[in-house]
This record gives structure tokens, sequence and C-alpha cells, in this order.
């Protein structure tokens, strides 16, 4: 801020003044006048100062510390209270005591300066307007950090957002590639969302499960469409080159520094491992096996098994369930098999929004 605008700036600033005694107010509120300083407001009862503070945008504030009703260290307590400390205006403490323990005591209390009563008009000058430069700099600092920090906060948001379309993207990919649709991706995703949820993931870890779930076989662009698309069933080694389709899927989503190709990476690869032990491509066990794919497994297989398929027809919902809690500590871990259940009704809400004819 050059000389000339923070000059400008200082004259127009809002000093409040309290003191018990008008005639301090009104000599004091005429040295302000007689320097140019337009927005003087004068306060005689301490008592006023939350309905002052809360009425007017103050930038100064000079205070007296022996009042009879409220002394200047009451008033600054509720000074303290009204402010946080990065948008406090500074206080400089007027008195007629010239001793060191209320200097330290006004100091300590949050006052910035303490000028002598009767005051040199020179000296209180100078200090009322190095406090205002330190205030009005303070503010325009905080303005550029907080313009900044929007800045900061539109670039990561652009970044997320790419970050999503390339999931997004990703997931259509392997949707081409099988005879999924679009909507069991979507289904998949959603059901995920719910049980990370009830297992107690909090919001932010379920959300990023929700987004790196639609990937869990982006694998599958890397499997010969004789084993992929076979309308029958699989030989023993078509079957182990299907199951190739999480390491694919794996080597896709490596290595990257995004959060949530990260959760992606660690469902492509571990979604189809059992809690027993029995599944692959590792033969992970129990909590050996990441949430994120213990979570997926089920919401995969439910929605799998309940709907239609040129190869098979839909289970109902009951008979689903029935091979969830049969499968618990087998297939997949009885925990989150529980939380399933618990949120079934917002998984039949998903699907009936995404159902498909």
């Amino acid at each position: 801020m050059d000389e000339a605008l923070m000059d400008e700036t200082l004259r127009q600033a809002c000093i409040l003044v309290v003191d018990d005694q008008a005639v301090n107010l009104e000599l004091i509120a005429d040295f302000f006048e007689e320097y140019d300083y337009t927005n003087t407001i004068t306060c005689s009862n301490p008592l006023n100062i939350s309905m002052l503070l809360n009425e007017n945008s103050v930038d100064l504030i000079l205070l007296d510390i022996n009042m009879p009703v409220l002394d200047g260290f009451g008033v600054l307590s509720i000074i303290r209270q009204h402010f946080q400390e990065s948008n406090k205006p500074p206080v400089i403490m007027l008195t007629a005591q010239n001793d060191q323990e209320n200097r330290n005591k006004a100091l300590d209390s949050g006052a910035n300066d303490y000028v002598m009563k009767p005051f040199n008009q020179k000296e209180l000058l100078r200090r009322v307007e190095l406090q205002l430069e330190n205030w009005f700099l303070r503010k325009q600092l905080q303005q550029q950090n907080e313009s900044l920090d929007q800045k900061v906060r539109q670039r990561t948001q652009a970044l997320n957002d790419a970050n999503l379309e390339i999931v997004h993207r990703l997931g259509r990919a392997g949707e081409y590639r099988d005879n999924e649709t679009g909507n069991h991706v979507k289904r998949v995703s959603l059901f995920s969302y719910w049980i990370a949820r009830q297992a107690g993931l909090g919001e932010r870890r379920a959300r990023l499960i929700e987004l790196g779930s639609p990937m869990h076989d982006i694998g599958k662009i890397g499997v010969s469409d004789t084993i992929l698309l076979k309308p029958g069933k699989l030989t023993e080694e078509e079957y182990a080159k299907m199951q190739d389709h999480v390491i694919i899927g794996a080597r896709i989503l490596e290595n990257s520094q995004s959060e949530i190709l990260k959760v992606a990476h660690r469902i492509a690869l571990t979604h189809h491992e059992k809690f027993d032990g029995k599944g692959y491509p590792h033969g992970l066990a129990g909590e050996d096996i990441p949430i994120e794919g213990r979570i997926v497994a089920i919401a995969d297989v439910f929605d799998a098994l309940t709907s239609e398929r040129p190869y098979k027809a839909a289970w109902s919902v009951e008979k689903a369930i029935g091979l969830l809690e049969k499968e618990k500590g087998r297939h997949f871990d009885p925990n989150l098999v529980d939380c399933f259940i618990q949120v079934l009704p917002e998984v039949l809400k998903i699907r009936n929004t995404y159902f498909e004819s």
C-alpha cells in the first residue's frame, strides 16, 4: 500500500474511545478531529462495548483502565471474547497510573500499547498511526492470503475434477470390454459407499471407495474376447487366464499419486480375494485383505447375483442375501456382510434408481 493511500486509509479508520469521563472523551474526539480522523466513536459506559463492537467495524480501540463499573481489564476480556485473535483490532490503554505492574498486566491481557495521561499529542498521534498501519497491513496480507488460498482451492479442485474424469473414463473403458453395464458399475460403487459408512470408515474414505470402485474390473480390457465374451462355462485354463484381469488392472492403476487411483488399485487387485484365503491372486486371508477389496467383493457379488444376464436369470434379493450369510467367514468378511444387511434399505433404493430392464 503506497504512502498516500495509507494516509487516506488511516484518516478513515474507525476509532473507538472508551472512558467513563465525558471531558476525556471530548478531549480525545477533538484531538482526532484536529488531525482529520473522521470516524471516531466515544463510549462512556463500558457495559455498552459489546453492542458497539457488533454495530461498528472498529479498527482501533483507546481504552481507559480506571473505570468504576467495569475497568479496562474487564473490557479487554470482552474484546478478546468478541474477536478471533487474527481479527482483533489493536488496543491502546490510556491511564494516569505510571506503574510497571499495570503496564505488564495490560500487555499480558491483550493490549498493544500503553500511553500515560496526560498524553503528549504528537506521541499519541504517532502511536495511533503505528498501530493502524500495522492493522491495515495485516488485513491486506490476510486478504492476499485468502485470495491465494482461493486460487489454490480452485486449482486443486480442477486437478481433482481431472482425476475424476480419468477415473470415469477408465471405468467406461472396462465396461466396453465386458457383459456388465454402466449401471452395474454405478450400483457397485454406491453399495460400496454405504457399506463403508456403516463400517465406520467415515465420509471421506467412503467417498474414495465409491470413486475408486468403478475400476474394479478395468483389467478385463487385457483379457481375450474369446474368454471374456464366452457364453458358456470357462475351462480351467480359460478361468486361470480370466483371473489375470486383477493383475492387469493393478498394473494399469499402480504408482499413481492420486488418492482415488491408489484406492482403485487396491480394489482392482484384491476384490477377488476371499476371507478364508482361498481367493486370488495372492490368497490373502482375513484382514490382510485391504478393507476396500473386502467391501467391493460383497457389493460386486450381490449385484451380479441379483442382475439378469444372457447366461443366467436374476436371483431374488432374499436368495442373494442368503448366499452372503452362508459365505460369512469363507468368501466374505462377516462384519462387512452384517454392515451390508444393515444398509439394505439404501441398497434397494439404489437398485430401483439404477434398474435395468
